[in-house]
């Protein structure tokens, strides 16, 4: 079976902010609120947020007084996160890098994934990832990964979705590839008269696999809420992991 292909270059581009960077701002404030209370998160605390996008979360961490670095593989999410730290005055260490080679060994109290920002590769990387991430923290530190919940997903999983504005428009068509626990991507862009196609998957996992891939990466305690911090159920659409080193 062939690898499917994930084209983050032109994913995660100026597109990708036009379509959808509104709507997650809006939901800003009350998911770096969420992140606060999971991490029991402190100001003085150094803080990685590791595939951080267009800052929306580090930036709003940073005004609380934590130390924040943010590393993302897109120049374009960046160069909006570094205008939208200035700002909001507050400063931000935004790191071009890949989330598989971290150039960092004990240097965070705290390390942040979110909105499925973990499970882009395959599953050798992806147990790297996690490893990397352990590597970063201090004894005792924590992370949080914000995730899809399968469960859910594969319980109402819709095979297109569709998101417009102003005339533009998304298109993914989806495939829940049972054998690799990936869904499968094809994303049509229509803006401004024309039209790319982007291919990009994620993994995703059950609680109990992702659990034994970090006991396995050097964290010691693995636990799991559900959207808003809410017990994880079968109903919950997000799935967050919070684990110490």
């Amino acid at each position: 079976m062939s690898e499917p292909t994930f084209d983050a270059e032109n994913l995660f581009d100026d597109d990708y902010l036009y379509f959808f960077a509104d709507h997650l701002d809006a939901r800003s404030d009350a998911e770096a609120d969420l992140v606060w209370r999971l991490l029991d998160l402190r100001p003085g605390m150094d803080v990685l947020d590791l595939a951080c996008g267009h800052g929306r979360i580090s930036n709003r961490i940073a005004q609380r007084g934590c130390r924040v670095t943010g590393l993302d593989s897109s120049r374009v999410f960046l160069e909006r996160a570094r205008q939208d730290a200035e700002a909001l005055g507050v400063a931000v260490d935004y790191v071009h890098g890949d989330m598989r080679r971290l150039p960092w060994t004990g240097r965070f109290d705290r390390v942040v994934s979110w909105f499925t920002a973990f499970g882009y590769f395959s599953d050798c990387d992806n147990q790297r990832v996690l490893a990397q991430a352990a590597a970063t923290l201090r004894p005792g530190g924590k992370i949080a990964i914000d995730l899809n919940n399968y469960a859910a997903v594969a319980r109402t999983y819709q095979r297109s979705t569709v998101v417009e504005r102003d005339g533009d428009l998304v298109v993914d068509r989806h495939h829940l590839d049972l054998l690799t626990s990936r869904n499968i991507v094809d994303r049509t862009i229509i803006r401004d008269g024309r039209t790319r196609k982007v291919p990009f998957f994620a993994r995703m996992f059950t609680f109990t696999e992702l659990r034994g891939w970090m006991l396995a990466a050097g964290f010691t305690t693995v636990q799991a809420v559900g959207a808003d911090g809410a017990e994880l159920t079968i109903d919950s659409r997000r799935m967050i992991v919070v684990a110490e080193r």
